[in-house]
């Protein structure tokens, strides 16, 4: 039981943090400028980790590196921290399973995304972060918006993206289990 609780708060912190390292890589792949309080949030709290790491690993063709390396790092260290008492467990298993956790990470980044570009659509599309948040969407949306049609003034790619997210996330999580038995 304990644990389980210790595993959960590991998840929850390092997946938070994680996820603000995350949407600063995104928010600079995309030249994303975000609201000013937003802003000063993600860069305060990543900025301690991010700076160690861009005097090893400048940023370079556009990407910020820096702050995608310090995610993997950050899943890293929990996934260390998870199954630091599980002696069948070696680094490079450990190393695999920060890689899909990272990746889960950046799906649920993306759906999260896509709820609240559905929310503000239908509370209040004039939002001051109603442009921000479709901003950081439109890489995944602009590809199916040219193939799904608008039926009745409704745009169904937020929905159709969303199912497409939750079946890669089902994926993986039927692939993990496997890889983890070939491992040992």
């Amino acid at each position: 039981m304990l644990h389980g609780i210790f595993t959960f708060i590991v998840d929850t912190v390092a997946g938070l943090f994680a996820g603000f390292l995350l949407l600063r890589f995104w928010m600079q792949a995309l030249r994303v400028r975000p609201p000013m309080g937003l802003a000063q949030s993600v860069f305060q709290l990543t900025d301690w980790v991010v700076h160690p790491i861009r005097r090893l690993i400048p940023g370079f063709a556009g990407y910020d590196w820096a702050s995608l390396i310090a995610a993997f790092l950050v899943a890293l260290l929990a996934m260390t921290l998870e199954y630091a008492l599980v002696p069948q467990v070696s680094f490079p298993l450990i190393a695999l399973l920060a890689v899909f956790h990272m990746v889960q990470w950046i799906l649920y980044g993306f759906m999260a995304l896509l709820v609240l570009e559905a929310v503000f659509s239908w509370v209040n599309p004039h939002a001051p972060f109603a442009p921000f948040i479709r901003a950081l969407n439109e890489p995944v949306l602009s590809p199916l918006r040219r193939i799904i049609p608008v039926l009745g003034g409704i745009d169904f790619s937020t929905l159709v993206a969303l199912i497409g997210l939750q079946v890669l996330n089902r994926l993986l999580d039927e692939l993990l289990p496997t890889l983890i038995r070939m491992s040992f």
